[in-house]
């Protein structure tokens, strides 16, 4: 049997955002406020669909996103299974890439720029020009998610955000490595009960609800 939560724990579900439009050289990403800000792609909407599906009979006390839209429209099917409106805590927008919201840090990367390769080398998204240092990231995200978990003690909440910020929290919770975390696909599931100082991670990267056979979503989260 799992372990029992403390009843003054907060359940934390973090969902990463589903697919986006990809950008191109000459179509970068729209912005806003000086941040990438794309749409879902078709297959991210599908996506949506099958986190409000697994997320909607669970017992959410409250369901949040960001200011940028993929989290929104991530969010938007649970959201109306549920009849509820969101909550917005800007402080788990996505890390800030400086000159690098464009939306092509991929395409940088498979190309070898020699930038992007000391950034995953080194672990370190401030050598990107204007990019956020990882102390600032970690000082918000910390804050952010504990303004969550004072709002709803011994509740369970449904946070949708970005593979940065999911990364970020789970280093947090288990010291380690800044990049340690960054491979979480679209649409997955990560899990973290907070209490107090101490921060647990229970999972990491789950996509059953993503599977072809749907009936998987039935994986319990406890």
């Amino acid at each position: 049997m799992p372990p029992e939560r403390p009843d003054a724990a907060t359940d934390v579900l973090l969902v990463r955002h589903g697919e986006v439009v990809p950008a191109e050289p000459e179509h970068p990403h729209p912005q806003l406020d000086g941040q990438g800000d794309p749409p879902l792609s078709p297959l991210g909407r599908a996506q949506a669909e099958a986190v409000g599906r697994r997320l909607r009979d669970v017992g959410l006390d409250a369901v949040y996103v960001t200011t940028l839209r993929r989290t929104v429209e991530t969010a938007q099917p649970l959201l109306d299974a549920l009849g509820i409106r969101p909550r917005v805590e800007p402080d788990l927008r996505e890390l800030h890439l400086g000159e690098w919201e464009d939306g092509l840090i991929l395409q940088r990367l498979a190309e070898g720029d020699p930038v992007a390769a000391r950034v995953v080398a080194e672990q370190r998204w401030d050598l990107i020009p204007g990019a956020e240092s990882a102390a600032a990231l970690a000082a918000r995200v910390r804050a952010a998610l504990q303004r969550i978990a004072a709002a709803h003690p011994g509740g369970r909440v449904a946070v949708f955000t970005h593979g940065g910020v999911v990364a970020q929290a789970l280093a947090l919770a288990t010291e380690a490595p800044p990049f340690a975390f960054l491979s979480g696909r679209n649409a997955s599931l990560s899990q973290v009960l907070l209490a107090g100082e101490r921060w647990t991670v229970r999972r990491f990267n789950d996509t059953a609800h993503l599977a072809d056979d749907l009936s998987r979503a039935g994986v319990p989260l406890t």
